[in-house]
């Protein structure tokens, strides 16, 4: 096996699933010659050619409509947004067209489409470019959202979202493009869709975080369990939607407690249909309310105060000072 970054494991996925398919093709905004804005389709315009990589105009909506033609008509497109804050200009095109067309065509039709996106603060970007949107998307009836946390789950993830039948979001943690390398092997593989993983079992406190804050919730767990003796389950739900209910119900009913950390807005995020599903089935067994840790109700704030704004581990940190007291 290879040691990858999450960046050059997705470049691996995508290659892959060109080789393997000549129904797969990236579209996007400089995916093409440029090898896209952070690199990772680079060098597959020159291997697989232009009518398989397309460099297209900047208009998200025109990327995306045409992708879910595409995908109607047989083929398999990959579909590149630069960064997530910039999915509005698309919005009807995926959730007014792509979520529904199985709904509306009684299943004769399905859009086998994946739109993929960097989205998370830390990096200092503009305006517009760190916002984590999920919950949009969780709301949106026929869509799969899925984000990975390490170089392992983005190319098991990615290929079995290119795969699927149904339009899956692919949202890519910015700050985890390059933060590390772990273990990758070279062949297909692929992480079911809807599967959550245990990074660390516990006992005390249940933490939950996708994407960017797993490595956050995981290093608190880590500094918890030496400074003040709590044993934390770490959960990454790697699908946001699909939600893996079962096994957050399962980790909350063995430890009694759960602090759930997402870097979007707290209200009408993903942490309070978390919270709503713990509440339904694992109420008997919570020893304390659940708690969140989350960006607070502003629009994303300028670089030089992001780290004020985004969870940190000495939040997390706090989050189970708060629930173990209860």
């Amino acid at each position: 096996m290879k040691e990858l970054t999450v960046i050059q494991a997705i470049h691996d996925a995508m290659r892959l699933a060109m080789e393997r398919d000549e129904r797969v093709m990236l579209l996007g905004e400089d995916v093409g010659k440029n090898g896209g804005v952070f690199r990772a389709s680079e060098g597959l315009q020159e291997r697989f050619g232009e009518h398989r990589v397309v460099d297209t105009p900047l208009a998200e909506s025109a990327i995306v409509g045409t992708a879910v033609g595409l995908a109607v008509a047989g083929m398999r497109p990959i579909a590149e947004i630069q960064f997530l804050g910039f999915i509005y200009e698309a919005m009807d095109q995926i959730a007014s067209q792509a979520a529904r067309i199985r709904f509306r065509s009684y299943g004769q039709y399905t859009v086998p489409l994946v739109i993929r996106a960097p989205y998370g603060g830390g990096v200092r970007t503009p305006e517009l470019h760190s916002d984590s949107l999920e919950a949009l998307f969780l709301h949106t009836p026929g869509l799969k959202v899925v984000t990975p946390s390490n170089p392992y789950d983005a190319k098991g993830l990615l290929l079995a979202a290119i795969e699927d039948p149904d339009p899956v979001l692919f949202f890519e943690p910015l700050k985890l493009y390059r933060a590390f390398r772990a273990e990758v092997p070279e062949d297909w593989y692929t992480v079911p869709i809807g599967k959550a993983r245990v990074v660390a079992e516990g006992t005390d406190v249940t933490l939950i975080g996708w994407g960017p804050t797993v490595p956050v919730i995981a290093q608190a767990a880590k500094r918890l369990d030496e400074e003040r003796g709590y044993s934390c389950e770490v959960i990454d739900l790697r699908t946001i939607s699909p939600m893996d209910t079962d096994a957050i119900v399962a980790s909350v009913e063995k430890t009694g407690r759960a602090v759930v950390v997402h870097e979007a807005v707290l209200s009408g995020g993903v942490g309070a249909e978390v919270a709503a599903r713990i509440q339904e089935r694992a109420f008997f067994s919570l020893e304390a309310p659940v708690v969140r840790v989350t960006g607070y109700d502003t629009p994303y704030p300028v670089p030089s105060i992001e780290d004020v704004w985004l969870p940190d581990v000495e939040r997390v940190m706090a989050a189970v000072e708060e629930t173990m007291r209860i």
